[in-house]
This record gives C-alpha cells, sequence and structure tokens, in this order.
C-alpha cells in the first residue's frame, strides 16, 4: 500500500504532502499559485508544497483520503 505524509508548518505557513519518496526529491518547480511541486529525476511529480497555508486552529488539521477503483 502506498504511503501518504501530510506536513503542516505553522511558522513557516506551509502544508507539505508527499505521496512519493522525500528522498528522491531531485528537483523543485513552482506553479507560480503558491504550489511548489517537487519531482523525481524522472520528473515524476512526489510531492509538493502549499505555500502562505495557515490554519486558525491547526490541531483540528483533518486529513480525508478516498481510493478509487482503476
Amino acid at each position: 500500500m502506498a504511503q501518504v505524509k501530510v506536513f503542516y508548518d505553522h511558522q513557516g505557513n506551509t502544508l507539505t504532502v508527499w505521496f512519493g519518496d522525500p528522498q528522491k526529491e531531485v528537483v523543485c518547480e513552482e506553479t507560480g499559485e503558491e504550489v511548489v511541486l517537487m519531482k523525481d529525476k524522472a520528473g515524476h511529480v512526489i510531492g509538493f508544497e502549499k505555500l502562505n497555508f495557515s490554519l486558525s486552529e491547526p490541531e483540528q488539521l483533518r486529513v480525508a483520503f478516498e481510493a478509487i477503483a482503476a
């Protein structure tokens, strides 16, 4: 089963989501919409970071996932 990692940095106001191995990150690409895409050496997106992301109550951050059959 694949693993998704979600990190919220309250001080840095960022939300980072990894759906690939973070150690395989080779390049980052800004989209111009305060989103940074992290890519592996093959150019596949393995994560993203949302800049200027803030929550009034960070302890209330909830993440839900839904699997869709292919």
